[in-house]
């Protein structure tokens, strides 16, 4: 049985909570990234990512942009060190780009961290120490000063081993499991670690506030950004950092808050993975950005690579509906929803409009390498006409009159009905083919000659039936309405040809020049529909008009 009496809020408000924050509507500018994938994503897996693995995701990160990368804690395993020396000695760290290792505030981690990024030309030396009350309490069972005492001590250690060894330092300090511990009390542990590291113009230090375990609702995190950013000294040469994780389901809204409330940089990893539910996912974070127009500094414009990537190293899989990345994000099965899109779709192409307003998709998925035939316009049993229309036409190049899209749709319905599957546009294709497209069977058009007359045509027109053919002398107020009549005195069936349309086919790549529709109402009332392509638009419609009247009969 569950027992709520057992938990109460362990965060702690920020003194006077002013939530200016709170009258800003967007983000502005993107922050600086840092990706901790290769050391937090990394230590979550159940099994780590080789040296290979590693290497290749450290590449991705790079041509995806990342400036930052934390590339491991190297004083923690042997792959780590190794990692590390490799980046440096083969030369594979760009100039632009910095590497972050992590150690704890103690003297021999902090020592063989130096050691592993000897000769590293841009490196962040980045310490950390738990703050929390729990923390305090329960696992070092330390006063307020002890803590503070050991924050110090680390910061005092790397600053003069910067001295000591080759390389290019900078430094950050997080107060781990800062969510859980007194905002006052974790301002003046930062300000003295940052009266020893005194930052300057020269010297920028990063000071990082992570939520180690989420414990409280995003604007309750974000007042406390917003006090540290107010309060820490040094403010204009600080980097204020987050590292949000996502025990509440909340890590993109607390990064995002927290950003308003006056921080600078974001420590986050691909896809939201990390200890427990995760770290920030950065690539949502960025495509938020994105979708305001704003640009992230990343570039995840092959967003299917960059999940392939991801999932080969991790062995994790990017789940269907995640953020931007996700195999259905872009989906839309319901008839509604795909009717809209497609009415958005080519409102945007009649104005000539730049800016993205389609319905129900945030961004355009060609923006990230997703296609509208094979990852937006889905059907299955749910699917309407306005998805099947559009299937054929953006694939085939087939525009069918609303009402045959609507005859169409239900032909694919019941197919993904009866199969238990969704249709492809191959799928919707075949079945257009099968049930409407120039039918020969049982009747077939042999040939047709036209003279042209004031107030109409006369001409004639040869059938074929079970091998014999036959000539009929027809006249009409145009060519189609002549091949019908034709049809009429041959079969000895009456209709009435009550939809006709055509279009050419260039560059759709059929090998026809023009397709034509046509709706024949039989003496019940009921429509019956056909399809013919040609390279004559005369001998198109008779193609259409014959496969109408095959379905005619044979309802």
């Amino acid at each position: 049985m569950m027992d709520p009496s057992k938990y109460a809020p362990g965060y702690f408000n920020a003194p006077g909570r002013p939530m200016r924050w709170v009258e800003k509507d967007r983000i502005e500018r993107a922050p600086a990234w840092c990706s901790v994938d290769l050391r937090d994503g990394n230590q979550s897996l159940i099994v780590p990512m080789s040296l290979e693995e590693k290497l290749e995701f450290y590449r991705m990160l790079v041509k995806a942009g990342f400036k930052e990368i934390e590339v491991g804690f190297p004083a923690a395993s042997e792959t780590e060190y190794e990692f590390l020396r490799t980046l440096i000695e083969q030369d594979m760290i760009p100039p632009d780009v910095t590497v972050q290792v992590l150690a704890q505030c103690r003297e021999h981690i902090i020592r063989k961290t130096f050691e592993a990024c000897t000769g590293a030309p841009s490196a962040i030396i980045h310490i950390y120490n738990s703050v929390s009350v729990a923390q305090r309490e329960q696992v070092f069972r330390r006063s307020r000063q002890e803590i503070m005492d050991i924050a110090v001590e680390g910061a005092r250690l790397v600053k003069g081993l910067a001295a000591e060894y080759e390389g290019n330092f900078r430094f950050e300090y997080s107060p781990e499991s800062f969510t859980g511990a007194e905002p006052e009390y974790a301002l003046a542990v930062c300000n003295a670690v940052l009266d020893v590291l005194e930052p300057s113009e020269a010297n920028n230090v990063i000071i990082n506030l992570p939520v180690t375990v989420e414990m409280s609702l995003p604007h309750i995190y974000a007042s406390q950004v917003e006090y540290m950013s107010g309060n820490l000294k040094y403010r204009e040469h600080v980097t204020l950092s987050v590292h949000p994780h996502n025990d509440r389901g909340t890590g993109v809204a607390d990064t995002e808050l927290a950003l308003l409330a006056g921080a600078d940089r974001v420590e986050g990893t691909l896809f939201g993975n990390g200890e427990r539910t995760g770290n920030v996912d950065i690539v949502t974070l960025a495509m938020n950005m994105y979708s305001h127009g704003v640009d992230p500094k990343l570039d995840f414009s092959d967003m299917p690579g960059l999940v392939k990537t991801y999932e080969k190293c991790t062995r994790m899989r990017v789940h269907e509906r995640s953020p931007y990345a996700g195999a259905l994000v872009f989906a839309a099965f319901s008839g509604s929803h795909q009717d809209a899109i497609a009415k958005g779709m080519k409102w945007r192409e009649e104005k000539g409009f730049h800016q993205w307003t389609v319905p129900y998709i945030p961004i355009d998925p060609r923006d990230i390498s997703r296609t509208y035939d094979a990852d937006v316009i889905r059907v299955n049993s749910q699917s309407g006409k306005g998805g099947v229309g559009y299937l054929l036409e953006q694939s085939c190049g087939y525009v069918l009159p609303p009402k045959m899209r609507e005859h169409l749709s239900y032909l694919c319905k019941s197919v993904s009905d009866h199969e238990h599957r969704e249709l492809r546009a191959a799928d919707v294709l075949e079945i257009f083919q099968a049930h409407y497209f120039n039918h020969t069977d049982p009747i077939s058009l042999c040939d047709m000659r036209f003279l042209q007359q004031q107030g109409g045509v006369t001409g004639e027109i040869v059938f074929a039936r079970d091998g014999e053919r036959t000539s009929v002398q027809t006249q009409g107020n145009g060519s189609l309405d002549a091949v019908s009549n034709a049809l009429k005195s041959y079969t000895g069936t009456d209709y009435k040809l009550r939809v006709y349309t055509e279009h050419s086919m260039q560059g759709a790549g059929s090998g026809a020049t023009a397709a034509a529709y046509i709706g024949l109402e039989d003496p019940q009332g009921q429509l019956h529909w056909g399809a013919g392509t040609d390279t004559d638009i005369i001998r198109a419609s008779a193609h259409a008009l014959l496969s109408a009247y095959d379905n005619m009969i044979r309802k």
